[in-house]
């Protein structure tokens, strides 16, 4: 078996709990090194996980003889960049999503791809999460009948430092790093599941607002899309709503019934028909990436396929970037 020895590029909060442990305790997987440009957080990291070698700079930890691997954690400006230059030193990347900060820089990371013929994967961890694999099943099994119509609705209210002076705001809101503000790094969860569902949409256009005047960015989207089988479908995003309106839900109206699930709560998933309602629930691994990891593990030891690669992850940005109006 192939042992793939990491290297994070990027060690904040995601690689804390969501993704970072789960590198450690798959088989044939370990992590060797992590890179920060801020020296004492990569050497905090590495220190509290037993990690030998820590840099200040993405090339180094790419160029290390030790790195077959790598992982891009970085805010989304940067993932093309670090993608790219892992590619080009014919080392696999997993980055987080969305893939980049643009539809063009999606479309330059996969060029790479295919001229060096080195994969990278995306963190489109849901797919491959049991809560999510449920909700297929359903779908799959004809139970709500045909889709006739799906329906995002997601509010939120502002995050505590959304309203702190411009140098403190958080990176999601800034559209420079983030590619937008909390739309573009929540709504890409959201559309990839129902383009795993149901296929690539292929037209899609959004009014966005900035109505509470916190950030820059927007805070307000609604949406409109239609997939490449026909199917319609919506969405309403709200960042910035009193607590009374918080929502995570998303609705798949079939002729047969009605399948409602959350996409970041897990709450129970209720199925609908004329038999009655079906609450089922399923429980998050204690990794959410885990599955999905040890699918990418698996992909390049030559045991599995991972479908979650760069080209597939792309019509989300592609999407995002319609509905934004920035093409």
């Amino acid at each position: 078996m192939k042992i793939l020895q990491w290297g994070f590029i990027g060690c904040g909060e995601v690689t804390e709990l969501k993704s970072g442990p789960a590198f450690q305790e798959i088989e044939g997987s370990k992590v060797v090194a992590v890179m920060s440009r801020h020296e004492a957080g990569v050497r905090s990291y590495a220190e509290r996980h037993g990690i030998r070698k820590w840099f200040t700079d993405g090339q180094e930890l790419i160029d290390d003889p030790d790195v077959n691997a790598v992982y891009v954690a970085t805010p989304p400006s940067s993932h093309a960049t670090y993608a790219i230059m892992a590619m080009r030193a014919g080392k696999p990347v997993y980055v987080e999503k969305p893939l980049a900060a643009t539809y063009e820089d999606c479309v330059r990371v996969n060029r790479v791809s295919e001229e060096t013929g080195v994969p990278c994967f995306v963190a489109y961890y849901r797919r491959y999460m049991p809560y999510f694999l449920k909700v297929k099943e359903i779908i799959d099994s004809g139970r709500i009948g045909k889709t006739l119509n799906v329906l995002i609705r997601f509010a939120a209210p502002p995050r505590d430092k959304d309203g702190a002076p411009d140098g403190e705001k958080p990176w999601r809101v800034q559209p420079d790093i983030a590619g937008g503000g909390y739309f573009y790094d929540m709504a890409p969860h959201q559309l990839d599941l129902l383009q795993w569902l149901y296929g690539v949409i292929i037209e899609a256009h959004g009014f966005c607002a900035n109505r509470a005047g916190l950030y820059a960015a927007e805070d307000t989207v609604s949406a409109c899309f239609q997939f490449e089988n026909g199917l319609t479908g919506s969405g309403s995003w709200c960042f910035a709503a009193h607590e009374s309106a918080r929502e995570d839900r998303i609705e798949i109206v079939g002729d047969k019934g009605l399948l409602c699930f959350s996409v970041f709560d897990f709450q129970p998933i209720r199925l609908h028909t004329g038999e009655g309602t079906e609450v089922i629930t399923v429980e998050a691994p204690r990794y959410v990436q885990y599955p999905i990891i040890q699918r990418v593990c698996e992909h390049l030891q030559g045991l599995a396929i991972c479908e979650c690669t760069s080209v597939s992850a792309t019509p989300v940005n592609w999407a995002l970037d319609r509905i934004l109006g920035k093409f």
